[in-house]
């Protein structure tokens, strides 16, 4: 496929993203006209002097409080996760790695499904106690996960992804036993674990985002290391590239993302997966360009699947099943152009 220059690239997909991002705004299942959604939003975000006369306030706390957190958290949400991504493929030099491929969502479910089942209310940090413990789930998971990979002072990256799976499949067994134990439990912790923005407002925003700003960050500062791994770690190592410290950096700034991310709004797959894969067939493998559009490109990407989760069915659909509808395909597209001796950029 022929590359797209970075030049108009980066401007490109702003102003796309802009554009859904707004269409996602004043689309939704409650009517409320354009016009009267426009007008709300020109009070409500650039807070101009826009006369509201004639609109009730419920269509102000839809616009306000419901449609335009979501979008909003969306953004943040599939922004975090395909730049998590992006970074876990460089490192493992792998195209199936994902954010989830350590386990860190396996123990972020175990940790909200206690939570669930104790009932656990306690709040910290504006946290509610299930976002808490599903928090620590998923960062205990990776340094599990990391401690048992770790050879000396090397964490070779096949061990990594093995101790992983491992480690994945016992967690996600054991919240197997805890929701059989407590069946009265088993919906809500079902229907967390499919991943979902449904009554997600400004407070959670505000939880997820000191942390995926100093995550991105974090793995924005490695683009030029990651360019280098491609070449295999050997030739990084003697181009003067701290292999092992580039792994534990990329590793705590994705886990510190995911983390915060899974815990407010559940497992949502295959963002991670498929967005760095679609940028890269379109812009090239270089990191420089590949992580800042990965963020634009998911971002977007949840918000159209949250949309589609909130508008084609009278009931919400968990947007997780969405993009995992998206995923699968994809996925399924990526093994046969590797069977076929394809490559993924």
């Amino acid at each position: 496929m022929k590359k797209i220059d970075r030049k108009w690239a980066i401007p490109l997909s702003i102003a796309i993203c802009l554009i859904i991002m707004y269409i996602c705004t004043v689309t939704g299942v409650a009517s409320i006209s354009f016009r009267d959604a426009n007008r709300i939003l020109l009070h409500e975000i650039f807070h101009l002097n826009v006369d509201l006369e004639g609109i009730s306030n419920g269509s102000i706390t839809i616009i306000r409080n419901v449609r335009l957190p979501r979008v909003v958290l969306g953004f943040l949400a599939g922004a975090s996760l395909a730049v998590c991504g992006c970074g876990f493929q460089g490192i493992f030099k792998n195209p199936m790695a994902d954010p989830f491929v350590l386990g860190v969502s396996s123990g972020a479910a175990l940790g909200a499904s206690i939570g669930i089942v104790l009932h656990f209310d306690s709040r910290l940090l504006g946290m509610s106690g299930t976002t808490v413990l599903a928090f620590a789930g998923a960062f205990l998971t990776i340094l599990l996960v990391y401690n048992i990979s770790k050879v000396g002072k090397k964490v070779p990256v096949s061990t990594l992804l093995l101790s992983g799976i491992a480690v994945s499949q016992t967690l996600s067994a054991a919240m197997s036993v805890i929701m059989i134990m407590n069946k009265q439990s088993m919906d809500q912790i079902m229907f967390w674990t499919m991943g979902s923005l449904n009554g997600k407002g400004w407070n959670q925003i505000l939880t997820v985002l000191p942390y995926s700003l100093l995550g991105i960050l974090l793995l924005f500062t490695t683009c030029r290391e990651l360019d280098i791994m491609l070449t295999g770690e050997d030739t990084a190592i003697q181009l003067g590239v701290n292999v092992e410290f580039l792994k534990k950096k990329v590793l705590f700034a994705a886990t510190v993302i995911t983390a915060a991310v899974i815990s407010v709004t559940g497992i949502i797959g295959f963002v991670g997966l498929v967005v760095p894969h679609i940028v890269r067939m379109i812009t090239g493998p270089k990191h420089r360009t590949l992580m800042p559009l990965s963020l634009i490109f998911g971002g977007t990407f949840l918000i159209i699947c949250d949309t589609a989760a909130r508008s084609l069915a009278v009931w919400e659909i968990p947007v997780g099943i969405i993009t995992s509808l998206c995923g699968g395909p994809f996925f399924i597209y990526l093994l046969s152009r590797m069977k076929k001796g394809g490559n993924f950029s």
